[in-house]
């Protein structure tokens, strides 16, 4: 397992129900300690794996949820089959309290099966859940998910959104890099991932430097945050981070929201449309077109539009009504 400090900033003594703009809007990760300890299924938790899958288990809605099964040999790595052909484990929507039950079967087994749920809907799945357990995040209108499994490793990737991972069960390791590292991670196949997000072709459990050499200078750069149940963790938006749930049982709710207008699109979306259009560009191009991004999107606002009256701004200063015309425009375009 590669070594990485303990360097993330730990601040205690925030409220759940008020935490300050200041935090909120941090470039950096934060701990929170202590942050949700009086939620009532963290105190569960802190009693044991039994207590916790007994309070989550009396808020089951009754719709199964997307279960990722792993054989005991991947030791919890959900990632790919060693041809790259395939993944190493399946997805089976179960019902929610039969995969819970199945995980306290295997909770005492010194190489048990991997059992994993991730990103299901809290309100959907566990309706009522949160009148006792939830932050106040006032206009944010986060998303929130629960996270649920046994021993697990999560390769490295990035979110889009801002996020704050409470860790309610169990104990999670988050090993972070900031946004800059991308390359030091060898992201993997772009439109073939494990779940959605390109992922580090990295093992964290056994790096080869030999094959991965760039990877040394991402660990120089890595911060670890171990999270105990009721801590936090406020991850910045774009932060690669690599998820172990270290317990028999782990489970984490967690807030995710973009710090944007409401008619902002998916940056992805802009991505994928640049390597259509842009990656196969001669080099002077390229840097020519770089130079428009780096003008119009990647500048202060001002720079590209105080020079220009008010009245003719157009889509350099967007609203909800400009970019849906933009938008359209787009479609129209993308559909010849």
């Amino acid at each position: 397992m590669v070594n990485i400090p303990q360097a993330t900033q730990q601040v205690e003594g925030y409220s759940a129900e008020a935490l300050p703009a200041e935090i909120l809007q941090s470039d950096q990760p934060v701990i929170l300690k202590g942050l949700v300890k009086h939620w009532p299924v963290v105190q569960a938790g802190i009693a044991g794996a039994e207590h916790a899958i007994e309070y989550i288990r009396a808020f089951d809605g009754g719709r199964p949820v997307d279960v990722y099964y792993g054989a005991a040999d991947i030791a919890g790595r959900f990632f790919y089959t060693s041809d790259f052909s395939g993944r190493n484990f399946y997805t089976q929507a179960t019902p929610l309290s039969e995969v819970l039950e199945q995980i306290l079967m295997h909770k005492d087994d010194a190489k048990p099966p991997a059992f994993y749920v991730g990103t299901a809907s809290v309100d959907l799945y566990l309706p009522g859940f949160r009148q006792e357990n939830d932050l106040d995040l006032g206009h944010l209108k986060p998303l929130i998910s629960i996270w649920m499994g046994n021993q697990s490793r999560i390769a490295a990737h990035w979110d889009g959104m801002t996020n704050i991972a409470c860790c309610v069960a169990g104990h999670r390791r988050f090993t972070l890099f900031p946004p800059d590292q991308i390359a030091n991670l060898y992201p993997g196949p772009f439109d073939f991932t494990p779940a959605g997000q390109v992922v580090s072709m990295v093992d964290f459990a056994d790096p080869d430097f030999d094959r991965f050499p760039k990877f040394e200078a991402a660990i120089a750069a890595g911060q670890v945050a171990d999270l105990e149940p009721g801590d936090a963790l406020l991850l910045p938006s774009m932060w690669w981070h690599h998820v172990e749930g270290l317990s028999c049982f782990n489970a984490l709710v967690n807030y995710w929201w973009r710090a944007a207008p409401p008619y902002t699109g998916p940056g992805i979306a802009v991505l994928e449309h640049a390597l259509l259009a842009l990656r196969d560009l001669p080099m002077p191009e390229k840097r020519a077109w770089k130079n428009l991004f780096d003008y119009y999107v990647f500048s202060p606002k001002a720079q590209a539009s105080d020079h220009i009256p008010e009245t003719a701004r157009g889509v350099l200063a967007l609203d909800d009504m400009k970019a849906r015309r933009l938008r359209a425009k787009l479609i129209n375009k993308l559909n010849r």
